[in-house]
């Protein structure tokens, strides 16, 4: 074991919170300059509005922050928090950390729903949620220790650079021979050397002897926590049960907790497999409608993409549980044991991959036209231990891939680097760098956004170019689903409150493939619903795979098939059950609906919330290039006899681009007023006035904001 040595900075003791009905009632803050640590009451208007989760991490980061605060000043404010049912053992996806704060590439609120155990722990330790604000110059280790009820500030020297040692080591030094009873946050060098650095959440695998780990990937969290000198939280805790949560009508819990327990247990394995092969499936389901993005998003499909699909993970994970929750019967978090990676700090050593999951397969395979899946887990392998969003990396690297076939940039840009699709070694390569912060790993890992502002001042490369095929959106990277052919998920990914990420709205089937909604207004429903329902899940702290991956069987039969209505009975049960709050269907989205306003309320303080900054790279929304439109021409040709009434005959295929492109984001501007009217917002995307006082958010500052906004009763 390496030496490493930690020495406390301060300490407080703490009187415990109990948990009531899901709630403590409770939030610790840590400043790391001052150093200060201290506990705070929850005020009973928050936790009617806010609900838990990320409604709490916003509020806290919502008083922490001013208008021009920076990412990295320190000022910012990370927020972790559960919810009132994260924590519950028996029920599928009850163990979520929501993890909050501005992000490095967006400049707005980020938030990252993500598993393991830290975030039902905190909760348990007596804490519905943590802040912590400040910079430190010294590597600093957070220690909660919920059973001694102590809070402890640790300079550390001689932790290891990579998350998975790091974490390891944490975990023994910890545990006092329960490492089941600790959990860990990390990041690691990539995370300090890049804006797309991701948060490493632990949980102990007790069959496998180790600490394993989920990601809370979007938006850079890594980076802020890497940025502040924070090198790990640690929390601790002992046992769990049905108890521990404290549910106001515990009855009622058990028995629909065993109805969705029981639903997933009999119809996971006629579907989805996901016990079995994760989210793995989703690769060839993907491919086959036109979605799975391959080359930089140029295309939806390709030959080789059942090399990465789940027939081929089947082999390749080990078998056996892996919920990343206690208690939760979906168990999608897989692994490869015994991988042994071809290059890097780890080369020629055994070590274990956790996942590769869909998102990092088409980001870190099909989208960079590389279809060997031991590639893909080295990447992934890599990212994790080197704190790197799987997603971010994905796409910044496809588009740099792009840029370099199209002549945009060039070897002597790159260091004499071949950037061509389905390069792997030199993918690779840019993930060392980016760990490094060496060569030009150094600058894709800055972002999308950064890289089209550096391509065009430095490289000479046409913005107009860059600005169509960067896939980014707020500043966000998009997440790998291919959206071209489809209207309401251009809106889920452009009117998504922190960028382009499916968390919000998953829309592509119901629009694309099974034409539920075919009129404007049907689309700024469904993006209404939708998003407000999936925030729910944030708010609580629960996973939503549960909710729409696995359905009843007689699902398709009731009159809206996609919102999985049975379930979303069930959960409003378990709400109720919980926390004694009586709570229906209608009441789940009103919740949500006051956090996700006051989100985009949040993002308008900080300068953004308004319609341009909805706005999409037009590869999102149609073919940029020729050989885009021609490998569809059947389809594109028809759209504009249709809707365009024209003869295209005689046109060539530049000029029919640009009548598609012109058609194509009419229809996107058109959807943007739907969905702003439905939403009770302006025509500039602003919540209005009576919008925010049917919602109960209408604080003063919120009504300032707006006045300062020219919104006015």
């Amino acid at each position: 074991m390496p030496q490493f040595d930690l020495k406390l900075i301060k300490t407080i003791k703490y009187q415990r919170s109990e948990v009531e009905k899901g709630y403590t009632d409770q939030t610790l803050y840590v400043n790391i300059s001052d150093p200060e640590i201290a506990t705070k009451p929850v005020d009973p208007k928050t936790k009617e509005v806010f609900i838990g989760g990320k409604g709490y991490d916003l509020w806290l980061l919502w008083n922490a922050v001013e208008p021009n605060t920076q990412w990295n000043d320190p000022q910012n404010t990370i927020c972790i928090a559960s919810g009132p049912m994260g924590g519950t053992p028996i029920y599928p996806g009850s163990g979520k950390s929501i993890v909050t704060t501005l992000s490095p590439l967006t400049g707005a609120a980020i938030d990252s729903n993500v598993g393991g155990y830290f975030g039902p722990y905190l909760k348990f330790s007596g804490f519905d949620a943590m802040e912590i604000q400040g910079k430190s110059s010294a590597d600093t280790v957070i220690y909660i220790d919920g059973i001694s009820r102590e809070v402890q500030l640790l300079s550390a020297r001689g932790l290891p650079e990579n998350s998975y040692e790091m974490s390891t080591l944490l975990t023994e030094h910890f545990a006092d021979g329960k490492p089941r009873g600790i959990s860990v946050v990390s990041a690691g060098p990539g995370a300090k050397n890049t804006l797309i650095g991701c948060l490493n959440f632990s949980w102990y695998d007790v069959k496998r002897k180790r600490a394993r780990y989920k990601q809370a990937g979007r938006g850079g969290i890594g980076s802020v926590f890497a940025d502040k000198g924070i090198k790990a939280l640690v929390v601790r805790w002992d046992s769990v049960n049905i108890e521990t949560n404290n549910p106001a009508d515990k009855a009622t819990l058990k028995e629909v907790a065993r109805l969705h327990t029981r639903n997933i247990v009999e119809l996971d394995p006629k579907q989805n497999e996901m016990a079995r092969i994760g989210t793995t499936h989703l690769v060839t389901i993907m491919n086959d409608h036109d979605c799975l993005p391959t080359h930089n998003f140029r295309y939806g499909s390709h030959p080789q993409a059942p090399n990465l699909g789940q027939q081929v993970y089947r082999l390749l994970f080990d078998p056996g549980f892996d919920g990343c929750w206690m208690g939760c019967t979906v168990a999608c978090s897989h692994g490869i044991k015994d991988f042994v990676p071809l290059s890097g700090p780890f080369k020629g050593r055994k070590v274990f991959v956790d996942g590769p999951e869909y998102e990092t397969i088409a980001g870190c395979g099909s989208n960079l036209g590389i279809f060997d899946p031991h590639t893909v887990a080295e990447l992934n392998f890599y990212c994790d231990a080197y704190g790197l969003d799987t997603i971010s990396v994905g796409t910044a690297i496809a588009f740099a891939m792009e840029c370099f076939e199209m002549g945009l940039i060039n070897e002597t840009h790159t260091a004499g680097m071949d950037l061509s699709f389905g390069n792997r070694l030199n993918a690779l390569e840019l993930v060392h760098q980016m760990a490094t912060g060496t060569g030009f790993g150094c600058i894709v890992g800055q972002g999308v956004r950064k890289m089209k502002e550096k391509f065009a001042a430095d490289f000479g490369a046409d913005p107009a170019i860059l600005a169509d095929i960067g896939m980014e959106a707020k500043g966000l990277e998009f997440s790998e689903y291919m959206t071209k052919e489809s209207l309401a998920q251009q809106g889920g990914y452009g009117l998504a409150l922190k960028g382009p990420q499916h968390d919000e709205a998953w829309l592509i089937f119901l629009d694309m493939v099974h034409n539920f909604m075919p009129t404007f207004e049907q689309k700024a429903e469904a993006l209404h619903w939708f998003p407000m329902f999936r925030t729910w899940f944030s708010l609580c702290g629960l996973c939503k795979l549960p909710w729409n991956d696995i359905v009843p069987e007689d699902n398709i039969d009731t009159p809206e098939p996609a919102k999985v209505m049975k379930h979303v009975e069930w959960y409003s049960d378990y709400f109720s059950a919980v926390t004694g709050r009586p709570a229906k269907p209608d009441d789940l989205v009103s919740m949500s609906e006051a956090v996700y306003n006051f989100q985009r309320l949040f993002n308008l303080k900080m300068g953004f919330g308004r319609r341009e900054h909805d706005n999409l790279p037009y590869r999102a929304v149609g073919p940029v290039t020729e050989l885009e439109y021609e490998s569809r021409a059947e389809r594109y040709d028809k759209q504009l006899k249709e809707n365009c009434n024209l003869d295209i005959n005689a046109k060539s295929t530049a000029e029919k681009v640009n009548l598609l492109r012109q058609f194509r984001e009419s229809q996107y501007e058109t959807l943007k007023d739907a969905v702003y009217e439905r939403r009770g917002w302006t025509t500039d995307g602003i919540p209005t006035v009576a919008k925010v006082k049917s919602l109960g958010i209408d604080f003063p500052e919120v009504l300032e904001l707006l006045e300062a906004n020219g919104v006015r009763e």
